[in-house]
């Protein structure tokens, strides 16, 4: 049995692990290079990320240690929208977004000391045409800066704003979890989940 490891700040992926039934460990080392080549094809941009967030930890692994990393994108007509960095940055992003359909995208490493999985998947997402009062009032209250492509698919704007959604809402949130699980099954088992035999699939 592995000790599971999510490298990740983020509230929302360790709600969404947790929905896994699944015992886990927050640790997250600072100062991790997130830039990747130019070249890089959009679609494959999540997964060097996530396998780049890996490298630390894998020099640092005990053989009993499973650490899971990601890393969400935001795709709109081939170029990858990432964190904004100022509320003019994050206006400027939802403007972009406002009345099309968008890719997420998130790339998730699954690394062992013996042992590197990756998968990626993608999910489409259509907008309504936003006004300008709305994408400030959402930029002013719920202050993005901290989500791929200036905006979370669980808070304010995706309420009113999101009108067609293909493939995994999770993934949208930042951690495709029925992908992780299946991954997870097929490296560890079902015992991983299981603390009550009563709950076995």
């Amino acid at each position: 049995m592995y000790k599971l490891i999510l490298a990740s700040n983020s509230p929302r992926r360790r709600e969404l692990l947790s929905g896994l039934n699944i015992e886990f460990e927050v640790k997250v080392l600072q100062g991790i290079d997130e830039s990747y080549p130019d070249d890089t094809p959009v679609e494959q941009v999540p997964v060097f990320i996530a396998k780049a967030k890996a490298v630390p930890y894998r020099e640092r692994m005990t053989d009993n240690e499973l650490v899971i990393t990601a890393d969400t994108v935001v795709v709109l007509e081939n170029m990858v929208l990432g964190k904004p960095t100022s509320h003019e940055d994050a206006c400027r992003m939802l403007r972009a977004l406002s009345g099309k359909t968008h890719q997420v995208i998130t790339g998730v490493c699954l690394t062992t000391t013996s042992e590197q999985r990756t998968l990626s998947v993608v999910s489409d997402v259509t907008f309504k045409e936003f006004t300008d009062d709305e994408i400030v009032y959402y930029v002013d209250n719920y202050r993005p800066y901290d989500k791929a492509g200036a905006y979370g698919i669980q808070e304010w704007i995706g309420y009113i704003g999101v009108t067609s959604l293909k493939g995994s809402y999770f993934n949208v949130m930042g951690l495709p979890v029925q992908r992780i699980y299946q991954e997870l099954v097929d490296m560890c088992g079902y015992e991983m989940f299981i603390h009550d035999d009563k709950a076995r699939p």
